[in-house]
């Protein structure tokens, strides 16, 4: 079994989350090699919630940017290949919306995630606008 709680992301051991972020192939679109740059990502969201196993092991993340009252980006939803399609995905996504109630839940998918969101309540959005990291 696993428990979810909401942590503060700059407590979070960088090597245990890049491990995660590995474990769940989402390190193959974020800087987890970076260290400085991973590590800023972790202690820069203001609304962190983790999955761990009943012996601690890291096994799901939902990193995310709040205000609070209107709108929660999330930013990482990832959870370790293994325990996938278990819940903690939906766990993860359940404990964010609660710390934020009043707030609309925003998510760029991963091209691989697509079918997974609406299967737990995301209607898709076909007005989301990105640019690209300045130097990028």
């Amino acid at each position: 079994m696993w428990k979810c709680e909401q942590i503060v992301g700059a407590a979070l051991d960088v090597e245990e989350a890049a491990d995660l972020y590995r474990a769940s192939t989402l390190a193959e679109r974020r800087p987890v090699e970076d260290v400085e740059r991973f590590s800023r990502m972790l202690a820069g969201a203001n609304l962190v919630v983790t999955a761990r196993t009943d012996d601690g092991r890291l096994i799901g993340i939902a990193r995310s940017i709040t205000d609070g009252a209107y709108a929660t980006y999330l930013c990482d939803l990832a959870v370790d290949a293994e325990f996938q399609g278990k819940g903690v995905g939906r766990e993860l996504v359940s404990v964010t919306r609660e710390a934020a109630p009043r707030a609309k839940l925003i998510l760029l998918s991963a091209p691989g995630a697509v079918d997974y969101y609406p299967h737990i309540g995301f209607t898709r959005h076909d007005s989301a606008w990105t640019l690209p990291a300045l130097g990028a």
